[in-house]
């Protein structure tokens, strides 16, 4: 999947963010390290929630199925 990094020079340093991922957000010394940081941080977001999402699903019967974006 893709996304959308917004990143912007601040001092002498680079941040950014993820524009679809509330809290996805980094900072870095160059544009390659925050990208490489903002790409850590979507993987440990959204694995996060779907360890929340399944642990709500446990108690409940569910279907899981697979979806082409």
């Amino acid at each position: 999947m893709n996304y959308t990094a917004v990143i912007f020079k601040q001092d002498d340093w680079y941040a950014g963010f993820v524009k679809e991922i509330p809290g996805a957000n980094s900072q870095g010394k160059t544009i390659d390290e925050v990208t490489e940081n903002l790409k850590e941080a979507i993987d440990l977001i959204l694995e996060n929630n779907l360890k929340h999402n399944l642990e709500d699903l446990n108690s409940l019967n569910y279907i899981e199925k697979e979806i082409v974006v």
